[in-house]
């Protein structure tokens, strides 16, 4: 028998499919948010009880993202993902049932559980399949499903709750979505190295362009990855930035209401920020790949990009006087613009600066330090919002990204690369 038609460009509908996997991923997670307005109303949840909810999902995410990570690199990316999108593809579904506070709080925890694989198997899978100066496209193309998941969250979520009269069928049926693209994951992924559609050409340029990074012989377990100031300076930096993402993910809908303004009449404005991170996200991995190919060194390039968009995530702090509606989307978007530029070189990183084999947990460690800085935020938030206003939150989420911009300087420095494998960087 013939051997199956390679696939032109195979890597690139690898990074297709993983951002697909990211539009599941944010949708499932956003319903939630979008359904907040009126969930609120018909449980009388405060900003606290709220709150309590979303951090069982970050609980649950936090843990889940170092303990995904290194499962990912024993499982592999192709089984890891499968099992992954599997469990938080029924968990959204379950939250149909939810009936108050303690259930959705334990639906929440689930959905929390599957979804923390997502960006460490991503991450892991474009270290296997693209060099380095197309990660930052990879990961920007990944990474911006995130946005994109987040913009069409509202739409879709909304026009389901008012065809059908209630919020359970949008869990239902947002949740089914995880399980279609099961099947294509399950025909599609294969490493390089067994993949039965790709072009001779191109599993000989991936799998020379790994060449020099799989000679390191180290480092191994979580112990070893923890003793390195740069895997110190990837976790700090990613627990700083993430919480002003998710104050926007999770929070945006509830701050709108509070201003004053009707759900339905701002849909426009409210994806907005979003479609800006999709933009930023190109923006990262475009520019700092372009210079790679310039000559420019792995790490200067991504760093430019930090200083910069770290600098752009203070705009966030001018909604603290703006009352127009446009004014206001604006400063956000611009701040969602920086953060996607910032967050796609710090999910860069890992693939920069460790084996291969190692990059998932790494990912993994990153994702756990978000997951850290974000429950103590979201629990901030819903104290300081219940108490005072929104305010302080955002003259707060204008100054942090600053403080993990210069630990990210600090730490990750050029000819500080594991094994040794300094060249390039």
């Amino acid at each position: 028998m013939s051997a199956p038609r390679a696939i032109p460009r195979l890597r690139w509908w690898i990074g297709g499919a993983l951002f697909a996997s990211t539009v599941i991923n944010y949708i499932d997670r956003q319903t939630l948010s979008v359904l907040a307005p009126y969930l609120k109303t018909e449980y009388e949840w405060t900003n606290s009880d709220f709150a309590l909810i979303v951090i069982g999902f970050r609980v649950a995410y936090a843990v889940m993202q170092t303990v995904a990570g290194r499962l990912l690199d024993k499982l592999g990316t192709r089984a890891g993902l499968l099992a992954a999108v599997c469990w938080y593809s029924a968990a959204a579904m379950v939250t149909s049932l939810a009936t108050g506070l303690r259930s959705f709080a334990f639906c929440r925890f689930l959905l929390g559980c599957g979804e923390a694989a997502n960006w460490p198997g991503a991450t892991k899978a474009v270290a296997e399949w693209f060099p380095k100066s197309e990660r930052g496209l990879a990961v920007a193309l990944f990474d911006s499903g995130s946005a994109v998941g987040g913009a069409v969250a509202p739409a879709l979520v909304i026009w389901l709750y008012h065809t059908f009269g209630s919020w359970r069928p949008a869990y239902l049926l947002t949740g089914t979505l995880g399980l279609l693209w099961v099947l294509l994951w399950r025909w599609l992924y294969y490493p390089p190295e067994q993949h039965p559609r790709i072009s001779v050409a191109e599993r000989a340029m991936i799998l020379e362009s790994r060449v020099t990074e799989e000679l390191a012989g180290e480092p191994s377990g979580w112990g070893r990855l923890l003793t390195l100031r740069q895997t110190w300076g990837i976790v700090l930096g990613r627990m700083l930035t993430d919480p002003v993402w998710f104050f926007i993910t999770d929070w945006f809908a509830i701050y709108l209401v509070s201003k004053g303004f009707r759900l339905e009449n701002t849909l426009i404005g409210f994806w907005v920020p979003f479609l800006a991170a999709d933009l930023g996200n190109f923006f990262g991995g475009g520019l700092s790949s372009y210079l790679i190919r310039r000559g420019w060194k792995v790490l200067k390039a991504r760093k430019l990009v930090i200083v910069v968009c770290g600098l752009g995530m203070t705009s966030i702090a001018g909604a603290v006087f703006a009352s127009n509606f446009a004014l206001l989307i604006g400063l956000f978007a611009v701040s969602t613009f920086a953060y996607a530029a910032w967050s796609t070189m710090a999910l860069s990183l890992p693939s920069d600066l460790y084996p291969n084999r190692n990059v998932a947990s790494v990912s993994g460690l990153s994702g756990t330090g978000a997951g850290i800085g974000t429950i103590l935020s979201t629990w901030l938030i819903g104290r300081v919002s219940d108490r005072y206003s929104f305010e302080p939150v955002l003259i707060a989420a204008s100054l942090v990204p600053l403080v993990a911009t210069f630990l990210v300087l600090l730490l990750v420095r050029a000819g500080k690369r594991p094994s040794g494998l300094e060249q390039g960087l």
